[in-house]
This record gives C-alpha cells, structure tokens and sequence, in this order.
C-alpha cells in the first residue's frame, strides 16, 4: 500500500477524516461516501467530476475518493494539471504521446487537479483532449475544475474541442458540486477578527 500511495503522489493530510461537510452544506457526504465505498465507478472506466470555486476544498474531496480507490486496490496518479499538460507537452515533442498515453494507462484512476488553470494555447489543450479521447470509456479521470461546463471554451482552443471533451467526460462521470465560502478566505477572516 506504502509503495502505491508513493506512486499516486497525493497531496498530503488530505483524508475524507480531516474534510469539514459542514463547510459545504450543498454536498451530500451520503454521495461521495458511496463514491468512495464502491470502486465499480472505476473498474468501469467512469469519471468524477468536481465543481466549485477557489477554496471550498475540490483537491481535498478529490484526494481523499484517491486514497479510498487506492485502498480498494486501484493504481491512482494524482497530477495538478499544468503539470500533467507539460508531461504531455514534452512527450509530444519527443513523438512518444502515444507511448505515454499507454504508460498511463497502468493508473486505473488519474486525477487532473485544476483544469482551469490550463492556458488556452492549441498546443496545450489538444494534449490534453487526446488524454481525455485516450481513457474514454476505458480508464477514468476525476478533474477538478473551478469553471462551469459553459465557460470551458477559455480552457480549450476551439469550440468543437470543447464540446467534443466534455461529451467523453459526461458521458459515464459522476458531476458533484461544491458551493462554499472558501476555507482559505474565511482562516484568514477569522485570524484578523481574532488579532
């Protein structure tokens, strides 16, 4: 278990124990707890999908439904998503995407952390739709994203990409939305009132 929770690269302390629900009282832990109990999502090749601002703890949820597949026996990479378009970048030029893709393909689940923060450049947007295209209805994703469906044209370089995207990933996906103040913004809220 030590060496696949090594591998998986999970952000660390990020457990469904330490998650305050009562933050995001939107979210049904009834939900994501049956998310987490039943891998079938990801022997499937499913996806999960996590929606919400800035700060109400998407990475958390989506670290800790990682970890519970983990110790269910599913092989899990987590990748913030910058980093992964770089990896994919980078093998593309090298002519080895398609090797790579299939490299990837050992991880039964890959986590794509903030999608939003992706730039919109042809080159970093097709890599990542033919990620996308690659585990569709084989393997599965659970991006994290902090825009709505309607505004990813600004993280896809053409309007057909994007729709073309998003239909792989709803297609068999889990959506779960988190509506919060951000636990960022409201630490520092209440380490300033306490001052």
């Amino acid at each position: 278990m030590s060496l696949a929770l090594n591998e998986a690269q999970l952000p660390y302390g990020k457990s469904f124990s330490n998650f305050e629900f009562s933050h995001v009282p939107g979210l049904n832990p009834a939900a994501i707890m049956q998310l987490a109990e039943d891998p079938s999502w990801v022997q499937q090749g499913g996806n999960c999908l996590l929606f919400g601002p800035s700060g109400v703890g998407k990475t958390h949820v989506a670290s800790a439904l990682s970890r519970a597949m983990l110790e269910l026996g599913n092989r899990v990479k987590f990748f913030p998503a910058t980093a992964l378009v770089q990896l994919l970048q980078q093998a593309k030029l090298q002519l080895q995407l398609q090797p790579f893709l299939v490299k990837l393909d050992r991880f039964d689940l890959i986590v794509i952390d903030d999608l939003g923060y992706v730039k919109k450049t042809e080159a970093e947007t097709s890599v990542l739709f033919e990620l996308i295209s690659h585990r569709y209805e084989r393997r599965s994703l659970l991006v994290t994203a902090n825009q709505p469906f309607s505004q990813w044209d600004s993280i896809f370089s053409d309007s057909m990409m994007t729709v073309a995207a998003i239909d792989r990933l709803v297609h068999h996906a889990t959506i779960i939305e988190l509506k919060a103040e951000s636990f960022r913004k409201q630490s520092a809220i209440s380490r300033t009132n306490s001052q």
